[in-house]
């Protein structure tokens, strides 16, 4: 019989992944004795694995670190992605890179008909391609394990050749001087996709303002919109609004904007 406690740590573990024993001894103020009797009746029940020295759920080890960001602040991404689904008509045609988010988005999108979609994601481009009269262009080029996304020279010149009402790229990094990333190949994909769109758009979660990346993809005044879940800190919401960015705040929950 699973108890009360064993419940907690299979919460914690789907919200976050494997975690060591430590960390649920701290999280649920029990000792670690106690944690690891749960993790024994949990293991031995098929619900939880041990691995590297942390436990995790059964059907997530293994998982690749994509469908890791995936599960991290879903409820602000899906939010996010349904107030720009809401922006978006059928018939209209849309470039995104690849990005949790932007996954998000595609699949916000199912309900739309006859889009038009330029990609780097194998994932988007999957959820969105035969659906409802959609044309979906998928970018060639080195396929990157981890993301599904295509990258290098051939994906940029491919889409180079596109010219859609909507460029939408996620962010790894958004500070008062723009958006970066910690990709060189991402953050010159990212570029080439706004180079590209009529709308420039970026979607993002909270989580990113403040963070400091290595590559910058934009400034504020390269950019349209912003589309994310909190306001931006003073400083980033001062340098936005001096470029002419609008701002748009989906809270996780709502349908509305």
């Amino acid at each position: 019989m699973l108890t009360r406690r064993h419940g907690a740590i299979l919460k914690l573990l789907e919200a976050r992944g494997a975690l060591a024993v430590g960390v649920l001894s701290q999280e649920l103020g029990v000792s670690t004795e106690t944690v690891r009797r749960d993790i024994r009746a949990l293991v031995e029940s098929g619900a939880a694995v041990r691995v590297h020295g942390a436990v995790g759920l059964a059907g997530q080890i293994g998982e690749a670190p994509f469908e890791r960001r995936m599960r991290e602040n879903a409820a602000a991404k899906r939010a996010i992605a349904r107030a720009m689904a809401e922006r978006i008509a059928d018939g209209d045609s849309l470039m995104l890179d690849t990005g949790t988010t932007t996954s998000f988005l595609a699949r916000e999108l199912l309900g739309h008909r006859r889009i038009t979609v330029v990609t780097n994601s194998l994932d988007i481009a999957r959820t969105l391609a035969t659906v409802n009269g959609n044309r979906v262009f998928m970018a060639g080029g080195a396929l990157r394990g981890d993301s599904g996304a295509a990258l290098g020279a051939s994906a940029l010149e491919f889409i180079r050749g596109f010219t859609v009402q909507y460029a939408i790229i996620s962010a790894g990094a958004v500070d008062a001087g723009g958006v970066m990333d910690f990709d060189l190949q991402e953050a010159e994909f990212a570029r080439a996709v706004l180079a590209c769109g009529e709308r420039r758009v970026v979607i993002t979660d909270a989580s990113k303002f403040g963070r400091r990346g290595f590559i910058r993809v934009a400034g504020f005044a390269g950019l349209d919109d912003l589309v994310t879940d909190q306001p931006p800190p003073p400083a980033i919401a001062t340098a936005m609004a001096a470029a002419g960015m609008a701002v748009t705040l989906a809270a996780p929950g709502n349908h509305g904007q």
